[in-house]
């Protein structure tokens, strides 16, 4: 049993005779009809029946077509895939992103990308930056968005975005009647601190040392969507990207500019040494275009100053 075979089978059942199929195929009618033999005397039954004049299929010949239809259907879906290995170099993409980044700018790019290709299969996972850096290190994933703070070694890095900083408030907290903040409004004030090893935390904390503000720290966690979080519950202020508060803004937090200027900075990651698909390069292109999304400001805030 062979393909071509299988091709004449499906011609002499659509055309009900071996003549007619002869005529869709450019063969021969007696080559049509030996192929077909040939096919019964393989698979070990007839699936025709000639005693009308014409190729009628036998039970046999019906069931057998049914699972020629599902490989064909394989086929053609071997086909299209190709064609999007072609055109596109992958049928998905995988990418993973720090959290600060998978609320906002992510699931932007991904619906501009979805609009271009709806029929690439897409996975996304937010995750700890240095676990993505590893994960795209592996070729696991073909683009990463970390802080700046990662390790490099072993992936193609450039720079994503860059992110004032600002300070998250309860609505209704007294430093709330100030435009803008210093280290010394931080000091004593009940603080939700992002991890130690937050590059822009450690900035925070160079200034603040240098200035004797000493803010008491009463949690700490890598992500700055939960910083808002906290503070909108109330349990203190705390250093956030103006990207996350959105979400929360006019529902229990505000935000302030906070002076010296301190910024977040994120990178893109992609896998060493290998080029890119055409889709993946789509993705990083329609990433980079959300990247320079100014966050919104709050609504009462009447004055920023720029970095």
């Amino acid at each position: 049993m062979n393909l071509r075979q299988i091709e004449i089978f499906q011609a002499v059942f659509a055309a009900g005779t071996a003549s007619k199929a002869a005529v869709l195929l450019n063969l021969s009618q007696p080559a049509v009809s030996k192929a077909v033999q040939d096919l019964e005397r393989s698979i070990g039954f007839a699936l025709f029946d000639r005693s009308t004049g014409r190729m009628v299929p036998t039970a046999e010949g019906e069931l057998f077509h049914r699972e020629v239809e599902q490989t064909f259907a394989g086929l053609s879906r071997l086909r299209s895939s190709a064609a999007r290995i072609r055109d596109f170099g992958s049928g998905e993409i995988r990418l993973a992103s720090l959290s600060a980044l998978s609320t906002n700018i992510v699931p932007k790019a991904i619906a501009a990308f979805r609009q271009r290709h709806p029929q690439v299969a897409i996975t996304f996972q937010t995750q700890m930056s240095s676990t993505i850096r590893d994960l795209v290190a592996a070729g696991q994933f073909d683009i990463g968005l970390t802080s700046d703070e990662v390790d490099a070694t072993g992936v193609t890095v450039e720079p994503f975005a860059i992110y004032r900083a600002a300070i998250a408030l309860p609505e209704g907290h007294p430093l709330c009647a100030k435009p803008v903040l210093s280290p010394p409004d931080l000091h004593g004030e009940a603080f939700v601190a992002l991890a130690p090893e937050d590059r822009t935390r450690q900035k925070l904390e160079t200034v603040l040392a240098a200035a004797g503000a000493v803010p008491r720290i009463v949690l700490e966690t890598p992500y700055s969507t939960t910083v808002c979080a906290m503070v909108q519950a109330g349990i203190g202020c705390g250093l956030i990207n103006p990207l996350n508060a959105e979400p929360f803004l006019g529902r229990g937090l505000t935000w302030r500019p906070f002076e010296p200027a301190l910024y977040f900075c994120t990178l893109l990651l992609t896998p060493p040494g290998r080029r890119g698909s055409r889709i993946a390069e789509d993705a990083r292109t329609l990433l980079m275009s959300f990247a320079g999304e100014r966050p919104a400001l709050p609504a009462d805030l009447h004055h920023v100053p720029e970095g």
